[in-house]
């Protein structure tokens, strides 16, 4: 019973430092159950809410069952009616009992709520739930024909794949073709995945990606957590979009040592780490330093490291802030190329804006109706009341609001903590090409940060331009949508068309919800022309912690039975940086500043 327990206990409380469900289940130390397991249940739970909680109210199980509180009961009676397995508890364990006991009227009733939202097949609701309809509170006229509309509507949206990288330090794209992927049917155009509706569970259809190498697009209904190749660390679940940043650094030997500069959870740092593996004529190993700010994330990142089997190329610096680093420190000296993907505000991360909003059943509702065992009298259509989010204060999701005047206010404290990030990545002396990436939609964070940095004095003292699109590696300057026009127009208002063309051109954006199924993103490249310092030699010995002990060994990844890998997501603030307004940066430098670098 301890998945459900913890499940409600993160269901029904609010963390002090905010985050997703996902990053609190990965995160976290304490938890017993299996994270993959655990985050499943949650979020399939809340999208069924609405059913469930109008199931358990009509049943009347609360006003019987007193030792089942709410969040509990929306849990167990979710696995009861919905999940292959049932409830994963002893058959005598009082709680599984409370619901198992009560099976045939909560059938029944969640046959009466699946035909009062117009659904003939139990099949059809999966579907609609999946695509965030059908999980509706029903009215009394009307609901089915709207319902039906809804679901042909939402079965023609751009759903989003399973986006599975193969770790080519562990296996091949072939041998995972020929093992894991055997049985799949392989599509060249990806936007034949991206129209199966969720409910062809069997659908078994892959698309390799004609962007980035050793790339594939499964269905999202696909589950490989159970397979040997995830479990080795062969296959690592990754957006497309966050791909990009490592594949746009493409590394090579004359980067000399590499700093990913926020590194958890690790999914870019193994990346650029396979990269680097992939140029087999390398003879010297160029070093990557994985900094982390946060010690727990950092605990995350080195199992990364470890699973990913890139222990010997990556140093993790646990709880080393990229902005203490001192760049004229000697054990910095070969570092060639950041990687530089900051905290942001996550807007372009799939499911962030729409979140299933949980609500919990009520005891006051339907109680009485199981106690007496007598036939119950169903009250007058018209005057039942309809389902409400009966929700106590500590037993809600809350989804942030933010108006738009907070979210403006917090979107630059956000850019200007990124443009002191790159400012002080400017200033490494043998860097050659830094990375900017980030998963929101918000030019404030995205083309406005680039533009600003490319204005400082510091781009303009060490010969800092944008890497222009004809320069890109295949890949990306195959990808079809760049920075947004209107804004680098307006920001860069007085530059002739070729210097903002290069700007526009050079910057990389994924949207979200599109034929392309990708999450939203934004990636860009500085890079400059002059060479490594001459006193920089490749292959040189890095201080993990030049300014600080050791942390000592990790406990390898593979040793704990409780870790279960890693899934895409980013790092993503839940509030403000108390840094200063970008805007009041000094914007006085001519525009022939960058004019002069972009026409090089």
């Amino acid at each position: 019973m301890a998945l459900y327990y913890e499940a409600a206990s993160l269901l029904t409380t609010s963390p002090d430092g905010g985050g997703s469900h996902k990053s609190r289940i990965y995160n976290s130390k304490d938890l017993k159950s299996n994270p993959a397991h655990l985050f499943a249940l949650i979020s399939e739970a809340s999208k069924w809410s609405a059913v469930l909680k109008e199931v358990i109210e009509e049943s009347g199980v609360l006003s019987v069952e007193r030792k089942l509180t709410p969040s509990l009961a929306l849990l167990l009676v979710h696995d009861q009616l919905l999940s292959k397995r049932g409830i994963v508890a002893p058959a005598s364990h009082p709680f599984k009992v409370a619901v198992t006991k009560h099976k045939a009227r909560l059938n029944a009733e969640f046959t009466k709520a699946r035909l009062r939202r117009g659904f003939a097949s139990l099949a059809a609701l999966r579907a609609a739930v999946s695509l965030g309809y059908g999980n509706k509170e029903p009215s009394l006229a009307g609901e089915e024909a709207h319902l039906e509309a809804a679901l042909k509507k939402g079965r023609t949206t751009w759903t989003h794949p399973r986006w599975v990288r193969i770790n080519t330090i562990r296996s091949t794209l072939k041998e995972q073709l020929a093992t894991t992927f055997a049985d799949s049917t392989r599509i060249e155009n990806i936007e034949e995945l991206l129209r199966c509706s969720p409910d062809s569970q069997g659908h078994k259809l892959l698309h390799i990606d004609h962007h980035v190498p050793n790339l594939l697009a499964l269905p999202a209904t696909i589950d490989l957590t159970g397979t040997s190749a995830y479990r080795k660390g062969e296959i690592i679940f990754q957006d497309k979009a966050s791909c990009f940043p490592a594949y746009l650094l493409n590394p090579t030997l004359n980067d000399g040592d590499i700093i990913d500069t926020c590194a958890a959870p690790g999914n870019k740092t193994t990346h650029v780490s396979a990269l680097l593996q992939e140029n087999k004529s390398l003879q010297r190993k160029s070093r990557i330093i994985a900094c982390e700010k946060d010690k727990g994330r950092a605990i995350t990142l080195q199992k990364m490291v470890d699973w990913a089997g890139v222990h010997d190329m990556v140093s993790v610096k646990a709880g080393q802030d990229f902005l203490k680093l001192d760049p004229e420190n000697s054990a910095y000296k070969n570092v060639g190329a950041l990687l530089l993907d900051p905290s942001c505000s996550g807007s372009g991360i799939v499911g962030r804006d729409n979140i299933p909003h949980l609500v919990l059943p009520s005891r006051d509702i339907g109680s009485g109706t199981i106690k007496h065992g007598k036939k119950r009298k169903r009250p007058n259509q018209t005057n039942a009341p309809k389902p409400v989010a009966d929700t106590p204060p500590e037993e809600e999701t809350v989804v942030d609001a933010s108006s738009n005047g907070n979210l403006q206010e917090r979107l630059r404290s956000l850019s200007a903590f990124q443009l002191k990030l790159i400012s002080h990545a400017f200033r490494f002396p043998s860097a050659r090409k830094i990375i900017y990436s980030t998963c929101s939609i918000h030019a404030e964070e995205n083309e406005y940060v680039v533009i600003e940095a490319l204005r400082s004095p510091q781009a303009e003292q060490r010969g800092w331009r944008i890497l222009k699109r004809e320069e890109q590696v295949v890949g990306m300057r195959e990808w079809g949508i760049r920075g947004d026009r209107q804004d680098c127009e307006r920001l860069l208002d007085g530059s002739t068309n070729e210097e903002v063309e290069a700007v526009i051109e050079g910057c990389i954006r994924c949207e979200k919800g599109t034929k392309e199924g990708t999450m939203g993103f934004f990636v860009a490249c500085f890079i400059r022309d002059a060479p490594l310092s001459m006193h920089a030699q490749v292959g040189d010995p890095v201080d993990v912690n030049p300014s600080e002990d050791e942390n000592g060994s990790s406990t390898h990844a593979l040793d704990d039975p409780a870790w279960q890998g890693f899934s895409d997501e980013d790092s993503v603030v839940t509030s403000s940086q108390d840094a200063p307004n970008p805007r009041q940066v000094n914007r006085s430098h001519k525009q022939k500043n960058i004019a002069k670098r972009t026409k090089s």
